[in-house]
């Protein structure tokens, strides 16, 4: 006679809102995001760059609509995205040579690249506001 194994009754959690993540996993998730928003930026940026190196008429465009505050704002946000990808690249290389690989030198590693990029962007929205 076959027996059947009974399923056990676990409580499903399906609000991804409650779910706490740890810092490691939150700045390992970061990281990929800002990957992926940089590759998607980056015709936009390369055709800005295009423009400024044309002519002098295509730089004085790309010079005025750099100094309009949503312009600003995404600048900002773009900074944010290649200071959070560098400063957490550096770390999963450490990691990839087994540096810093226990839970509680990697929760620090993760805390040191928030800060870095936090005290980095001071200077860069310093710079571009």
């Amino acid at each position: 006679m076959i027996v059947k194994k009974q399923k056990k009754q676990r409580p499903k959690n399906l609000n991804l809102f409650t779910i706490r993540l740890p810092v490691n996993a939150v700045v390992s998730i970061m990281h990929r995001a800002s990957g992926v928003v940089l590759f998607l930026v980056q015709p936009l940026l390369l055709w800005a760059l295009y423009l400024s190196l044309r002519n002098a008429q295509g730089y004085s465009i790309v010079a005025t609509q750099l100094q309009q505050w949503p312009v600003k704002l995404l600048l900002t946000g773009l900074a944010w995205a290649f200071f959070h990808h560098f400063y957490a690249g550096i770390r999963h290389l450490a990691m990839d040579v087994h540096w810093m690989t226990t839970l509680q030198k990697a929760r620090f590693s993760s805390r040191v690249v928030l800060g870095l990029v936090a005290f980095t962007m001071l200077f860069v929205v310093y710079g571009i506001w």
